[in-house]
C-alpha cells in the first residue's frame, strides 16, 4: 500500500442534493426565502500520494482531496455517505467549512448527472488534471448504466493512474474500473448482490464480496451503499486522524467504524449471526451454491483452521458448517420452486445438487415434502 499524503477537495454538506458541495444556502433577509450562492473552488497541484508532496500545496491546512466521477444513474447513497463523512472532517462542529478536506464533483462536460433515484447533480469541473486530488472516487449505479462504455471516462481514469493517483470505485464503480482495464491484478471488492453479475461480465475473475472494502496499494474499492462511510472513513483515519473520522461517523449516527474486513451485511437467507467469521463464512457459501465449497476451502480462505470454524459454527447456530451450506441450498431450491417455473433437475443444478434425486432426498428430510409435493401444494393454495 503507498504511503498515505495529505490531502485536499471540499465544499458544503448542505449543498449536497443541488451541487454536491459547490454551492451554500442562506437566508435573504428581505424576501425570507432561500438563495443558492457558488463556493469558490481551488486547485492544489498533487503529484503523488506520499506526504512528501504536502510542503508543495497552497494551503497547508489541506490534508485530503477527492476528486468524484459519477457515473449515469449513480447511487445517491454511495456517494452521500462518502462525502458526508469528508465534510464533517473537514472543519471543526458541524460547519461544514473544506478546510482539511476538499472535494469536487469532476466530469467530461458540465451537464448534470442523474443518480438512480431521479436527483440530478451538477459537476463543479471539468476533468483536467487528475494530479490535483490524492484520490479519484467512481461512484457506480444502476448495472444497465455501467455497462455502458464512457470513453471520456475511461481515458481520464487511465490518465489518473498513469499519473499515480490512486483509484477508488464505490458500488459498481468497480466494474469501471476493471472494464478500463485498471484493475489487473488487484484484488476488488463488490457487493453480495452484485457478485453473480461481475462473474458473468468478467470472465476469469473472483471478486471480494465478503467483506466491506478492500484496499490493495493504490485501488480500493466498497461495496456501496452504508459501507462508503466505512471507506471514507478510514481515508481520514490515514490523512488527518483518528478522531475526525469517528466525529464524523458519530455525527451521522453511525457506531464506530468498521475495517475493511468487516462481513457484508445482506444475507439473504435465514440465517442470523454477529459473528464476523460465521457471517463471512456464510456469504461465501452464498456466493458458491451451484458450485458448494468443501468446508476445509472455505476455512482456509478465510485463513482460519477447519476446527476453528466449526466450532463458531456450533456456538452461533447450533449447527455444523455442511449442515448450513446444505440448508441455504435447500432454502435456495425451495424459493426457485415458489417463484420460478424451472424444472426441478434445473433448480438442482442451479442450488448445488448432484440430481433431482439428490435434491428430492434431502428436500423430504428437510421440509417433509418432495420439490414436486412442494410446488404441486402451492399451486393448489394460489
Amino acid at each position: 500500500m503507498p504511503k498515505q499524503p495529505p490531502h485536499h477537495p471540499g465544499q458544503r454538506g448542505c449543498s449536497l442534493l443541488q451541487h454536491a458541495g459547490s454551492i451554500d444556502l442562506c437566508a435573504n433577509s428581505e424576501k425570507n426565502e432561500c438563495v443558492i450562492l457558488p463556493v469558490e473552488t481551488r486547485h492544489w497541484p498533487m503529484t503523488s500520494v506520499n506526504p512528501s508532496h504536502v510542503s508543495s500545496r497552497r494551503d497547508q491546512d489541506v490534508r485530503l482531496t477527492v476528486g468524484f466521477v459519477l457515473l449515469r444513474r449513480f447511487t445517491l447513497c454511495a456517494f452521500a455517505n462518502f462525502v458526508d463523512v469528508l465534510r464533517l472532517a473537514a472543519d471543526e462542529g458541524d460547519r461544514s467549512r473544506p478546510i482539511q478536506c476538499r472535494w469536487s464533483v469532476i466530469a467530461a462536460d458540465m451537464r448534470p448527472v442523474s443518480a438512480s433515484c431521479g436527483v440530478s447533480i451538477q459537476p463543479q469541473e471539468p476533468f483536467g488534471n487528475p494530479r490535483r486530488f490524492d484520490y479519484i472516487v467512481v461512484v457506480g449505479g444502476l448495472l444497465d448504466e455501467v455497462a455502458r462504455s464512457d470513453e471520456q471516462i475511461d481515458e481520464f481514469l487511465q490518465k489518473a493512474a498513469a499519473a499515480g493517483v490512486p483509484l477508488v470505485g464505490l458500488c459498481t464503480g468497480t466494474f469501471t474500473l476493471h472494464r478500463a482495464g485498471l484493475m489487473d491484478g488487484y484484488r476488488g471488492c463488490v457487493s453480495w448482490f452484485h457478485h453473480q453479475d461481475f462473474l458473468s461480465q468478467f470472465d476469469g475473475l473472483k471478486p471480494v464480496s465478503d467483506q466491506i472494502f478492500v484496499v490493495d496499494r493504490d485501488r480500493l474499492t466498497c461495496s456501496g451503499g452504508a459501507s462508503t462511510a466505512h471507506l471514507a472513513a478510514f481515508l481520514v483515519d490515514r490523512h488527518i486522524g483518528k478522531a475526525q473520522a469517528t466525529k464524523s461517523l458519530n455525527i451521522m449516527m453511525i457506531s464506530g467504524a468498521e475495517e475493511g474486513g468487516a462481513p457484508q451485511p445482506g444475507l439473504t437467507l435465514d440465517f442470523k449471526t454477529k459473528d464476523p467469521l460465521v457471517r463471512k463464512a456464510l456469504l461465501l457459501m452464498q456466493q458458491n451454491l451451484d458450485t458448494p465449497l468443501p468446508v476445509a476451502e472455505i476455512a482456509s480462505h478465510l485463513n482460519v483452521g477447519k476446527r476453528r470454524l466449526e466450532r463458531h459454527f456450533r456456538e452461533e447456530l447450533g449447527s455444523s458448517p455442511l449442515v448450513a451450506f446444505i440448508d441455504m441450498r435447500l432454502l435456495l431450491a425451495r424459493h426457485l420452486l415458489a417463484n420460478t417455473d424451472k424444472s426441478i433437475a434445473l433448480i438442482a443444478a442451479e442450488s448445488g445438487f448432484c440430481d433431482a434425486s439428490h435434491l428430492s432426498r434431502l428436500f423430504r428430510r428437510r421440509f417433509a415434502d418432495t420439490p414436486q409435493q412442494f410446488r404441486t401444494s402451492l399451486r393448489a393454495t394460489s
